[in-house]
């Protein structure tokens, strides 16, 4: 499914690598920009949701293709309010439930994948050097189908 509007995924390698804290900033500028948002987070989680709404003035939605029917995802997606979408991944970019749910796994790729969006990567290269560039190598290979 091709997005009704622009928008980009934020993801990382795993929690607590700071998606939110570049979500809320992203949102934030682009506001700032007169940019009509629609934010939104990959999952079940409500908290993160409050604070994109604290930073861009719109209401933030959720959008699980573990436990959503494509229906309601799709729905989601075409609502008419705002231009640009910055989504918030969950957990890492490939992280999921064991069993597949209603689209994959639930994980931010799956997201990503289904609405054909690109994915920004947040990694918090705290003790590396070049090991980082593997890290993100790896991630960039393994599933072509995502626009990292």
């Amino acid at each position: 499914m091709v997005f009704k509007r622009q928008g980009l995924v934020i993801a990382a390698p795993l929690s607590g690598s700071g998606k939110t804290c570049l979500t809320v900033g992203v949102l934030r500028a682009l506001k700032r920009r007169g940019i009509a948002l629609a934010p939104a987070k990959v999952g079940p989680d409500y908290i993160d949701p409050q604070f994109h709404q604290l930073a861009s003035g719109a209401v933030s939605f959720n959008l699980d293709g573990w436990a959503m029917q494509e229906d309601l995802l799709r729905a989601l997606a075409l609502q008419e309010e705002g231009q640009f979408s910055v989504i918030e991944g969950v957990m890492g970019l490939f992280d999921g439930a064991v069993k597949p749910g209603v689209l994959g796994h639930g994980a931010t790729a799956d997201v990503a994948r289904y609405f054909n969006l690109p994915v920004v990567l947040v990694v918090d290269c705290a003790g590396m050097g070049q090991s980082v560039a593997a890290l993100v190598k790896g991630f960039s290979c393994y599933d072509p189908s995502i626009k990292l």
